[in-house]
């Protein structure tokens, strides 16, 4: 069996796993919910907002917190999505979900990736109590794409493993040495 092979049958067998969350009210509208904020990484803008300002109260840490960010955002959507043409699993998401249609490529989806990135960098920064909180929030916004189907269940797997590098690019660099 070929890697194509092996990823076509994990995506339609997760996709299969997932279809009974799909019409369960109020599940249905948390990944609804999730997929919505996680555009643009607003759920982890706000976060940082909150946490830089109101609980640290240092701009400094989170402008830093907010740039990096931008450039995950900026390297998973302008270099890595180009290197893969993957066609989304819909043209316009499970119209039971009604979310926002990206341009770009579904491979990796970058949903899945700013989760992780932002989920590691605010582990750093707040210490690790945290860390359940953060990856809890990252996984209902990285698992919510593939409820929409607005991406592949490998999609959000791959993103998941590119956030997670790149955060720690951005930790080993010290790019994220201000926080924490």
């Amino acid at each position: 069996m070929s890697l194509a092979d092996r990823v076509a049958a994990f995506d339609a067998s997760a996709d299969r796993a997932l279809e009974p969350w799909r019409d369960r009210r109020g599940v249905d509208r948390v990944f609804h919910l999730a997929s919505t904020v996680g555009d643009f990484s607003l759920v982890w803008q706000l976060i940082g907002a909150v946490v830089g300002l109101l609980v640290r109260r240092d701009w400094r840490e989170w402008l830093v917190f907010a740039a990096l960010i931008g450039v995950e955002s900026l390297i998973v959507n302008q270099v890595i999505k180009r290197m893969f043409r993957r066609t989304r699993p819909t043209e316009t998401g499970d119209p039971r979900f009604p979310v926002r249609r990206p341009r770009t490529s579904s491979f990796p989806s970058g949903h899945a990736s700013s989760a992780a990135f932002a989920a590691t960098l605010l582990t750093v920064w707040t210490s690790w109590p945290w860390a359940p909180l953060w990856f809890a929030i990252a996984l209902v916004v990285a698992t919510s794409r593939a409820v929409v189907r607005i991406h592949h269940p490998s999609d959000v797997v791959g993103g998941l493993v590119v956030g997670l590098g790149l955060a720690a690019i951005a930790l080993l660099s010290g790019a994220a040495a201000t926080l924490g």
